[in-house]
């Protein structure tokens, strides 16, 4: 019972962190006119932190890159 309690926990966790990444890279998307990419930009080093695993999944499903701070 306990191994199946932890198991669910897990599962609405990683769902919560999943649901955040998505809230996160709608709000801050942004398609950069010099080679046409779409990047999902990070506000903060604190953001880049937490959301960076995900990111990884996010350019090997969509494409999409990432990039610290504004583009230059």
């Amino acid at each position: 019972m306990r191994r199946r309690r932890v198991a669910v926990f897990a599962s609405v966790a990683f769902a919560a962190y999943v649901a955040a990444y998505a809230g996160y890279r709608h709000a801050h998307l942004e398609r950069w006119e010099r080679d046409g990419r779409d990047y999902v930009l990070y506000g903060s080093r604190a953001a880049y932190l937490l959301f960076r695993p995900m990111g990884y999944a996010d350019q090997a499903l969509t494409g999409a890159g990432t990039h610290l701070g504004p583009h230059r």
